[in-house]
C-alpha cells in the first residue's frame, strides 16, 4: 500500500485501523491531526469554539522541532513567514539601560536557525494540513467515558461521538482532563498533586501591529528582529519584536503578587485558539496601564497599540503546572492539558508538537484497537515524553524568573545570568534543550547537520522493515 507523504511516497505494510478522536483544534491538536492525515489513519477533531480564530503574538521554534517540519515538507513555508532569531536584548526602563543579551546557538552548531514569527501564521499553516470536513466546531465536551471497546465524548449540544482512542488537546482547562480526573478521583486512582491549582504568576496581553512604513523606527530597516524586552517599575515588563512585512509583535505583562495570584480566577477555554475571552473593558484597562511606557525603539507603547486590530488583542494569565497523569485506558492528554508552561523559554508550543510527533509514532505502531494495545500506546507515549517535558517545564519556570522576574530573588538570578555565568554555560544549557529532537518514524530521518550532540531516535521493528522495503525499491 502506498501512502503519499508530501512529495514523497512511502510503502507501508498496514495502516492502523483505529478511529482517533482529538478534542481541541489548537496548535498541538492540529499538528497531531496533520500527522494522522499523512498516515491515513481515521480521525476527527472536535473544537468547542464556533469559529477558528488565530490569536496570539510572537512565537519561536528551534532545532528541537524543526526537523519534523522539514520531514513534512513545511520548513520552507515556515521560514517564509519568519525571521531568524539570533539575539534577545534586555533593557531597564530608566534611560533604556541595556542589562544584557541572550544569544541563541548558531546554525553551524545546531543545523538550524531559530525562527520568529506571528503565532496566527503558524496556526494557519497547520490548519491547511487538515481537511475542513474533519473538524467539527461548536462541540463543547462536557464528559468522556470508556465503555466496552470504545471511548465516547458527550457534548453540550446533546451530541455524542465514539472512537477507539481519545486525545485531549483542549488546553490548560481541558474538559477531557477534568472529566477523566473526576472518574479517577472517584475511584481513588488520581494522585493528590493532580488536583492542585495552577500556579499563576503573570497576567499578559499581546497583539500584532501593522506599521505603515519603517520611518518611525529606523532601527528596523536592517531587517533583524530586534527582539527587545524592557523591565519597568511595579512588576511590569513589555516586549517588541519585528516580524516580516513591517509588522511588530508586542506583549505586555505584569507580575502578580502572591496575594493577587491567589485571588485571580480565570477560565482559559479549550484548544488554545480563542483562550478565555476578556471583556473589552478589561483589555482597555491594561492598554491604559501600559500606553505611556517607552517603546525600546523610540516613542511610546501606545504608538503600537494604535496600529493593532483591537479585535485580535488577547489577554491571558501565564500559568504553570505539570500533571502526573497523562492517560488512562483509551483516553490520553497532549500539550497544555498535561503540561502548562509559562513562556519564559518559548517551549510550550514546541512541547505540544513534540507530544504530537511521539503520539503519532505510537499510533502508527498500533497492532489492533484492543484496550490493551491502546493503553500500551499511551504508556509508550508517556514514558518517551514525560521526563523531557518536565525538563522544559523547569527551564521555562526558571527562565521566566531569571529573565523577567522582579522580586529580589529574581533580580539576583538575572544579575548572575548576565554578569557572572559564563556564556559557554548558557550555550550548554541551550544545547541540552536542542539535543532532543523527536522525528516522525515513518518518514526519512533528518541527519544532524550541526556540531552539537543529538539524542538518537527511537527505533522499531516496523521502521527497520520499511527501511528495507525502501532500499529494495531503489
Amino acid at each position: 500500500m502506498s501512502i503519499n507523504i508530501g512529495a514523497r511516497s512511502l510503502q507501508s505494510c498496514t495502516v492502523p485501523k483505529a478511529k482517533i478522536m482529538i478534542v481541541g483544534a489548537g496548535i498541538g491538536g492540529l499538528f497531531l491531526a496533520g500527522l494522522l492525515e499523512r498516515i491515513g489513519v481515521s480521525y476527527h477533531v472536535y473544537e468547542r469554539a464556533s469559529e477558528l480564530r488565530a490569536l496570539g503574538s510572537i512565537m519561536t521554534l528551534g532545532p528541537n522541532i524543526l526537523p519534523a517540519f522539514e520531514q513534512l515538507g513545511l520548513l520552507e513555508e515556515l521560514q517564509s513567514i519568519s525571521v531568524p532569531h539570533y539575539k534577545a536584548y534586555m533593557y531597564e526602563k530608566v534611560n533604556m539601560t541595556k542589562l544584557g543579551t541572550i544569544e541563541m546557538l548558531t546554525k553551524k552548531s545546531t543545523g538550524y536557525d531559530d525562527v520568529l514569527f506571528e503565532r496566527p501564521k503558524l496556526y494557519k499553516l497547520l490548519r491547511k494540513q487538515v481537511p475542513v470536513e474533519k473538524i467539527s466546531l461548536g462541540k463543547k465536551v462536557i464528559s468522556v467515558e470508556e465503555k466496552g471497546e470504545k471511548v465516547f465524548i458527550h457534548c453540550s449540544d446533546n451530541t455524542s461521538y465514539e472512537g477507539d482512542m481519545l486525545v485531549g488537546a483542549d488546553g490548560a482547562y481541558s474538559a477531557v482532563r477534568q472529566s477523566l480526573y473526576k472518574q479517577l478521583d472517584d475511584q481513588g486512582r488520581l494522585p493528590r498533586v493532580d488536583l492542585e491549582d495552577y500556579s499563576i504568576g503573570w497576567v499578559s496581553m499581546v497583539g500584532i501591529a501593522q506599521l505603515p512604513n519603517l520611518d518611525r523606527y529606523p532601527i528596523l530597516k536592517d531587517g533583524a528582529s530586534h527582539f527587545s524586552n524592557v523591565l519597568g517599575e511595579n512588576f511590569k515588563i513589555w516586549t517588541t519584536v519585528r516580524v516580516p512585512k513591517d509588522r511588530v509583535c508586542w506583549a505586555v505583562a505584569k507580575q502578580l503578587t502572591p496575594e493577587e495570584a491567589k485571588n485571580e480566577k480565570f477560565n482559559n477555554g479549550s484548544g488554545g485558539i480563542t483562550g478565555g475571552e476578556w471583556a473589552t473593558d478589561a483589555v482597555e484597562a491594561m492598554i491604559q496601564e501600559f500606553k505611556d511606557q517607552p517603546c525600546p525603539w523610540g516613542g511610546k507603547m501606545n504608538d503600537l497599540f494604535e496600529l493593532t486590530d483591537k479585535n485580535l488583542i488577547s489577554k491571558v494569565f501565564l500559568e504553570e503546572k505539570m500533571f502526573k497523569t497523562w492517560f488512562d485506558g483509551r483516553i490520553g492528554l497532549l500539550g497544555d492539558s498535561c503540561h502548562k508552561m509559562v513562556p519564559g523559554a518559548g517551549q510550550g508550543a514546541v512541547n505540544a508538537m513534540q507530544d504530537a510527533v511521539v503520539l503519532a509514532n505510537c499510533i502508527y505502531h498500533l497492532e489492533d484497537t484492543s484496550s490493551k494495545s491502546i493503553t500500551a500506546a499511551f504508556e509508550d507515549y508517556f514514558h518517551q515524553r514525560y521526563n523531557h517535558a518536565y525538563g522544559r517545564f523547569q527551564d521555562s519556570s526558571n527562565a521566566m524568573k531569571s529573565i523577567y522576574g522582579q522580586t529580589w530573588t529574581d533580580k539576583i538570578r538575572r544579575f548572575l545570568t548576565f554578569n557572572i555565568v559564563p556564556k559557554i554555560v548558557v550555550s550548554w544549557q541551550l544545547s541540552t534543550v536542542y539535543e532532543y529532537r523527536p522525528q516522525i518514524e515513518w518518514l526519512p530521518q533528518i541527519p544532524n547537520r550541526g556540531t552539537t550532540k543529538v539524542l538518537p531516535q527511537v527505533s522499531s521493528n516496523r521502521r527497520k522493515i520499511e527501511n528495507e522495503e525502501l532500499a529494495s525499491a531503489v
